[in-house]
């Protein structure tokens, strides 16, 4: 029979899970919990509750209406979820949700699994920052502990000078101080588990960063056989030891000697694993609505190298926005709905597959032509 599935969050991944959906007749519905009206997954196709994310009774009702609740975003009151989980499947379950929506936790919980991270301490006040800082040296990462995401919560101290504009910047918010790691690649691997237990990986990615910002994803990434391995391995283990069925994406660092340091875990679609829309047989958003209703998880190979790239909103303008684009037939562009571009906003992204077999230099040169005839400009009214 299928199933009504709830969506705590109706952004563009809960708008790419609701097209997915689509194409599953295992799914009857979606219905999507998130604050902006109109929101992306609710103009293609899902029904939806407007309110805010932690809403105790917004989620009841959310939890009433749905045969399973899953998350597109951190955000949701995993308190209540926890609560409700008795009488309403709930994946990943409310107790990952918990242990990742705090970063202290989340590493707390990796280390004592033995899965190494980078160092880190829960920090209270300036002296025990100022502490922790003569042990640690500089440079270090001041981090809030919850509700951020794209950077917006980290702060990078390279001189003690620089220690009470971070703690004003972050002033009522519970925090902790990570060693900064020196990395030659950030990757990541999309991990995805069944209701029974069976754990599928996609090969790892690369991924370039510009302002905290995920920018361009490289499928698959250019790494070593050795750190493929190794990156699988972890992420495999890491789904073993959290609870609940679902996607994940797991983010790592690779040092210069090819050691590899967990950087965050997200209980959801990843951004970085958009690229699988055309380069795999099965996208992270099937593969999510597989695992979460016991499906037999699909093929997660890559059949195509392909490069993602995000488009952000322009720095030079807020409001309703035009895009101009040149159409290749191995270029795919995904436009998200949202009404308004603002200053870095993820607006939609752009998928180059190498479905020509020519290699990842002529993916880079058509991304650097790409880059130079896309414009996203103030609509004329």
């Amino acid at each position: 029979m299928a199933k009504v599935l709830g969506i705590i969050g109706g952004g563009q991944l809960g708008m790419m899970i609701t097209e997915a959906a689509q194409n599953l007749e295992e799914v009857s519905k979606i219905i999507v919990l998130d604050p902006t009206e109109n929101c992306p997954a609710a103009k293609v196709g899902a029904e939806q509750i407007v309110a805010d994310f932690k809403d105790e009774d917004a989620i009841k009702k959310l939890s009433e209406l749905s045969d399973i609740i899953t998350y597109e975003i951190e955000s949701g009151n995993s308190d209540v979820l926890k609560k409700l989980e008795t009488h309403t499947e709930i994946n990943p379950s409310p107790d990952t949700l918990r242990i990742i929506q705090d970063k202290l936790l989340q590493k707390q919980f990796l280390k004592e699994n033995d899965i190494a991270v980078a160092e880190f301490v829960k920090i209270e006040n300036k002296n025990e920052l100022i502490d922790v800082i003569d042990k640690m040296g500089l440079p270090v990462l001041l981090k809030t502990r919850r509700d951020a995401y794209d950077g917006r919560g980290n702060y990078k101290i390279n001189s003690k000078s620089e220690i009470d504009d971070a703690l004003d910047l972050f002033a009522g918010k519970t925090l902790m101080i990570e060693k900064f790691v020196k990395f030659e690649k950030e990757v990541s691997v999309i991990a995805a588990r069944n209701t029974k237990g069976k754990i599928a990986t996609y090969p790892v990615v690369e991924n370039i960063h510009e302002n905290n910002i995920l920018r361009t994803t490289i499928a698959p990434g250019r790494v070593s056989e050795k750190v493929k391995k190794q990156a699988e391995k972890i992420a495999e283990k890491t789904m073993e030891v959290l609870h609940g069925a679902g996607v994940f994406g797991i983010e790592m660092f690779v040092t210069a000697d090819d050691e590899i340091l967990i950087n965050e875990i997200a209980p959801r679609v990843h951004n970085s694993g958009h690229h699988t829309l055309q380069s795999c047989d099965t996208s992270q958003f099937e593969q999510h609505l597989r695992a979460i209703l016991g499906m037999e998880l699909g093929n997660s190979s890559i059949k195509s190298p392909t490069i993602m790239y995000n488009i952000l909103g322009p720095k030079t303008f807020k409001g309703e926005y035009n895009v101009l684009f040149k159409k290749q037939d191995n270029v795919y562009l995904k436009m998200y709905g949202k009404l308004e571009s603002k200053p870095q906003r993820k607006i939609g992204h752009i998928n180059i597959v190498d479905i020509e077999n020519r290699g990842m230099d002529e993916l880079f040169n058509q991304l650097e032509e790409l880059k130079s005839n896309l414009v996203i400009e103030p609509k004329q009214t």
